[in-house]
């Protein structure tokens, strides 16, 4: 007789997710002390560490020992006689020193978007941000844009976050038949310069605002990249997009609403030549709108900082592209949620 397996309902999930908090903070909290970059040079001892972040004997262990068991540190001992280093994934993303760092998001997650997450409900209730706007305060990127600080933080955070996907797409994308590219609200130019190393044939612009471009300049400075990649100050809701074989935007479309998405498009296309293409790097949502989990959470993120915007699927995006006159519309799988949407004039 064939055993019936009944499969035990449990709370499990439920308690991970409604405590994901508790993880979250603690993690962005050793991020903005800055203790995997300090980690980055050597193994201390529980004490070390408190001394050096000014931290006091109450909770010193838990928190240090939350951070292993979530796979961030590891340690050697207990307690008094600990001693803790980087997990390798922690010290190749998170020491401040690398060029692999990619805890600017992060350290804009503690200081910006942590608080505004609790008024979600409020959101989603009234449609209205939830950041420093419902206060009276500017719109999240002209505040951000005035602020030399958090413009600066903000270009770390974008450059950070997205520092795989771009690598991924120098890679991946098929260069051969193009040899100019644009990257459109390019920020600290990150993505110009990955294509530029990997394609040595093309040469690349990275257009933004200009407060941007002391920035952008000297990333790529630093990469010594000054003779491939040109930093262009613009504002492409006001300004046409320079000429290109190649347009990109990454993480643009999803800040503004369907409207401004297809404008954003149009102004692609115009500037394209026949065969050229446009490519938009963001988390697209699967069609199916069940699996892409970051890609859903990302777009509730856009009703917490923007007006309008949205994140989408791949089926939204070939109706906005075909709209606007594109002809072909492929999608390249890049690094965790992530992907690049192609369309081909």
């Amino acid at each position: 007789m064939e055993a019936i397996v009944k499969t035990q309902i449990n709370p499990s999930k439920i308690m991970q997710i409604g405590t994901g908090f508790m993880a979250t903070k603690t993690l962005l909290t050793a991020v903005n002390m800055e203790l995997f970059t300090i980690l980055s040079k050597r193994e201390l001892s529980g004490k070390e560490v408190q001394n050096r972040l000014g931290l006091h004997n109450r909770n010193l262990y838990d928190f240090l020992d939350a951070l292993v068991a979530l796979g961030f540190l590891k340690r050697k001992g207990l307690k008094e006689s600990s001693s803790y280093r980087n997990a390798e994934d922690t010290d190749l993303f998170l020491d401040k020193n690398k060029p692999s760092y990619m805890g600017g998001m992060l350290e804009m997650c503690n200081n910006r978007l942590y608080s505004f997450w609790n008024d979600l409900e409020v959101g989603l209730k009234t449609g209205l941000p939830q950041n420093e706007a419902k206060n009276g305060g500017k719109p999240v990127f002209e505040a951000i844009y005035a602020d030399s600080k958090k413009l600066r933080e903000f270009v770390s955070a974008m450059g950070g976050i997205q520092l795989g996907n771009f690598m991924a797409f120098a890679n991946q994308f098929d260069f051969s038949n193009y040899k100019t590219l644009c990257d459109i609200g390019g920020a600290g130019g990150f993505l110009a310069a990955h294509v530029s190393l990997t394609n040595q044939h093309m040469k690349c612009t990275s257009f933004d605002l200009p407060p941007v471009e002391p920035i952008a300049k000297e990333n790529i400075r630093n990469m010594g990249l000054t003779e491939k990649v040109n930093i262009r100050s613009g504002d492409f809701f006001t300004d046409d997009f320079p000429k290109a074989d190649v347009i990109t935007m990454g993480n643009i479309l999803h800040d503004w609403g369907k409207e401004d998405k297809t404008m954003l498009i149009k102004k692609a296309y115009d500037a394209l030549p026949k065969g050229g293409a446009l490519v938009i790097i963001e988390n697209i949502i699967d069609d199916d709108r069940s699996e892409n989990t970051f890609g859903l959470l990302m777009s509730l993120n856009m009703l917490i900082e923007t007006s309008e915007g949205y994140d989408f699927t791949a089926s939204d995006f070939n109706e906005l592209a075909k709209e606007a006159g594109f002809q072909e519309v492929s999608i390249i799988p890049l690094s965790g949620p992530t992907s690049a949407a192609i369309a081909i004039k």
